[in-house]
C-alpha cells in the first residue's frame, strides 16, 4: 500500500507560479514511477506529467512542456510539480499517482495508488 498526499495548491493569477508536493508513505522502498494528472471542471482526467523512480526520465504533456517541471526526491519521498507561466486552463484538480510497472505513463488505469487532489485555480 502507499499513501499520497498532495498539497501547495491554491489561487494564483494568470502568469503566477505554483509548486506542487506530493508526499508518499507506505511502499515508497519499491520501485515505482510517478504521474501527475489534473481534471478540469466539465473535463476527463488528463495526464499532465511522469517521472521515472530514477528521475533520469521525464515526459510531458504538450499543453504544459515548457512551463512545468516534475522532479523528484527520494530521500524525502517527494515528488513536485512546478507550473510556471500558468494559465487559465490550467485550473485543475491535480492529482498525484503512483505505478510499479509497465511502459505507459500516459494511461491513467496503469496507475495504481491515487491521492485525494490538491485545487488549483489560475484567475484571468
Amino acid at each position: 500500500q502507499v499513501q499520497l498526499v498532495e498539497s501547495g495548491g491554491g489561487l494564483v493569477q494568470a502568469g503566477g507560479s505554483l509548486r506542487l508536493s506530493c508526499a508518499a508513505s507506505g511502499r515508497t522502498f519499491s520501485t515505482h514511477a510517478t504521474a501527475w494528472f489534473r481534471q478540469g471542471p466539465g473535463k476527463e482526467r488528463e495526464f499532465v506529467a511522469g517521472i521515472s523512480w530514477s528521475g533520469s526520465s521525464t515526459y510531458y504533456a504538450d499543453s504544459v512542456k515548457g512551463r512545468f517541471t516534475i522532479s523528484r526526491d527520494k530521500a524525502k519521498n517527494l515528488v513536485y510539480l512546478q507550473g510556471n507561466s500558468l494559465k487559465p486552463e490550467d485550473t485543475a484538480v491535480y492529482y498525484c499517482a503512483v505505478k510499479y510497472g509497465g511502459p505507459s505513463f500516459a494511461a491513467a488505469p496503469a496507475y495504481e495508488y491515487w491521492g485525494q487532489g490538491t485545487q488549483v485555480t489560475v484567475s484571468s
